[in-house]
């Protein structure tokens, strides 16, 4: 099996974390990101309109809390 993290022709790689809120992934992705040196991205949450709705009512509003991310 070949090392997933050897790349000699420096094609780029994308990882993606997903998971629940609250779950960990913002703190796995830096932890992981330092590890390895790798470029992290994360995901614009304060601009979702949808997150407070969410926090007063997380049944209402997670299909479109989640649709719009």
């Amino acid at each position: 099996m070949p090392d997933l993290f050897d790349n000699p022709s420096r094609e780029k790689k994308h990882v993606a974390i997903a998971g629940n809120i609250g779950a960990g992934k913002t703190a796995l992705t830096r932890v992981v990101g330092q590890y390895f040196d790798w470029k992290t991205v994360f995901e614009q949450v304060n601009e979702n309109p949808y997150l407070t709705d969410f926090y007063n009512d997380m049944r209402r509003w997670s299909f479109n809390l989640q649709v719009f991310f």
